[in-house]
């Protein structure tokens, strides 16, 4: 058996959680077209055995917070949470999706990467929308840097050279144990995921600045044989941003719980009764005792 742990980062809408959830086959990471959507680390386990089955690999995937400037507790924390993983995997996935001088961010990872001994993919992820010129120009540019091992080009929405990037990462693990069972995609609880789901829908109704002042607990979970309870409390920061979550009449919350809970059923493989409630926790990013307490935090 062969195992190996693989970090992935880059800046924030790069296709990280996309790329997570296309190689397992399954959701765990949320996404949205919005920065910042993913807050913690969130481990992927991706298991195959060859056809007599006597052998395999285990890969652990750890999908990343989006490197940016921080402006907040969170986001200092966010940031700390995917430059850490530059010392604790065996293998680095380095995701872009631009040429090097579009902005500042891809540069500042990239130096960062440099002086890691660590071995390292680029992956040029959404060649769908790229221009075959830009992505010649992203790719010989990236080489001729000689930072990385490899470098692929990769559609993670449409799944395009994603086995190829697997074969490529599976030959660098070495003989070790399987550290998570066969069956098993992610090593977080089930309540982690419903937050999450319940966060994805607040990031899709949202708009401008509110979605990066929300964060989602979960207070009760009961679980039963054919119907699952579930109170969970979305804390925003001001009173006006609460006024816009509910919405007139309570439509707009109505439809995120709508949409959370019809994913949350297939999820769990129950029916869902899910209440949500809406409270005002004024800046609680720049609050160490809150961040940690909404689940923000490196145990």
């Amino acid at each position: 058996m062969k195992s190996g742990f693989i970090g992935i980062v880059g800046r924030p809408n790069v296709g990280k959680s996309t790329l997570l959830n296309q190689i397992l086959g399954e959701k765990i990471a949320i996404t949205s077209a919005k920065p910042q959507t993913t807050r913690n680390q969130i481990r992927g386990i991706y298991t195959a055995f060859n056809q007599d089955e006597r052998d395999g690999v285990q890969m652990v995937f750890i999908d990343t917070p989006g490197i940016h400037k921080p402006h907040s507790k969170l986001d200092n924390f966010m940031s700390e949470a995917a430059l850490s993983t530059f010392e604790e995997v065996d293998t680095i996935l380095f995701l872009v999706d631009d040429k090097i001088d579009a902005g500042p961010g891809d540069k500042w990872i990239l130096n960062k990467l440099k002086d890691i001994d660590t071995p390292k993919f680029l992956v040029i992820n959404k060649i769908d929308a790229l221009d075959p010129a830009d992505f010649k120009e992203i790719y010989e540019t990236y080489d001729e840097m000689g930072v990385f091992d490899e470098i692929f080009g990769v559609s993670a929405l449409e799944g395009k050279n994603v086995d190829k990037l697997l074969e490529a990462l599976e030959a660098k693990c070495e003989e070790g144990p399987m550290f998570f069972p066969a069956d098993m995609v992610t090593d977080h609880p089930e309540r982690f995921i419903v937050s999450e789901i319940i966060r994805e829908k607040l990031l899709l109704y949202l708009d401008e600045e509110v979605p990066h002042g929300v964060a989602v607990e979960i207070e009760s979970f009961e679980e039963g044989d054919k119907l699952t309870k579930i109170g969970a409390v979305i804390y925003c920061e001001r009173k006006s941003h609460k006024g816009i979550i509910i919405g007139k009449q309570g439509r707009k919350l109505k439809g995120i719980g709508k949409d959370a809970r019809l994913e949350i059923e297939a999820l769990l493989g129950t029916k869902v009764y899910l209440e949500l409630w809406v409270k005002v926790k004024e800046n609680w990013r720049d609050s160490d005792f809150l961040i940690s307490n909404f689940g923000y935090n490196r145990d």
